[in-house]
């Protein structure tokens, strides 16, 4: 599954400015939220603020304080939560190119495994790689799903800032669908 424009996710990552990085990144950690803090999806909201101005300063702030209010250093939870964590803990306080790269591509990889496993089938090995690099073969549902909200929020925000509304869009909606399936999973356990 290429996306829309035939570039892969990897090829989008590689191409993406600044601002489409950090919101790629963001983007993928305000989907797997639900799983850190299911009432807490307000505590971003500073950061797509500072992304949407392109101010490496305000990012830096937004991040550092969103690290506090969600504490990803406290007491370890389950694994999918310490993953949620650590995609935080690793948001770079510089904004740079090279720094904001290597976080949207551990935040992609990480996404899609975490959206992998709430998939019947489960996650082969090598197969969110193989996503990443365009063949989606094989993708349950919802790891089909966050690649195509993967693809298409660093295609909108190519089009500049106006594109972070509907980066945010994406990401309320997929947060939607994985608070539902977790939900779902409790009550089924």
């Amino acid at each position: 599954m290429t996306s829309v424009n035939g570039r892969s996710l990897l090829e989008l990552i590689d191409g993406a400015d600044e601002r489409g990085l950090a919101a790629a990144g963001l983007a993928c950690l305000d989907r797997c939220l639900p799983l850190l803090a299911p009432d807490r999806a307000d505590v971003l909201r500073p950061v797509w603020a500072a992304v949407a101005r392109g101010d490496g300063g305000a990012w830096g702030e937004a991040v550092a304080k969103a690290r506090v209010e969600l504490d990803p250093d406290g007491a370890e939870g389950a694994e999918d939560a310490g993953a949620v964590r650590a995609m935080l803990a690793e948001a770079p306080a510089a904004w740079t190119a090279e720094a904001l790269r290597a976080w949207a591509g551990d935040c992609s990889a990480a996404a899609l495994a975490l959206h992998g496993r709430f998939d019947a089938a489960g996650v082969p090995d090598g197969l969110v790689e193989r996503c990443r690099a365009g063949d989606a073969d094989g993708a349950g549902p919802l790891l089909a799903g966050e690649l195509r909200r993967q693809q298409a929020v660093l295609e909108t925000v190519a089009h500049g800032p106006t594109g972070l509304r509907r980066a945010r869009e994406l990401s309320v909606e997929g947060g939607r669908v994985l608070r539902a399936v977790v939900s779902r999973r409790a009550r089924t356990a």
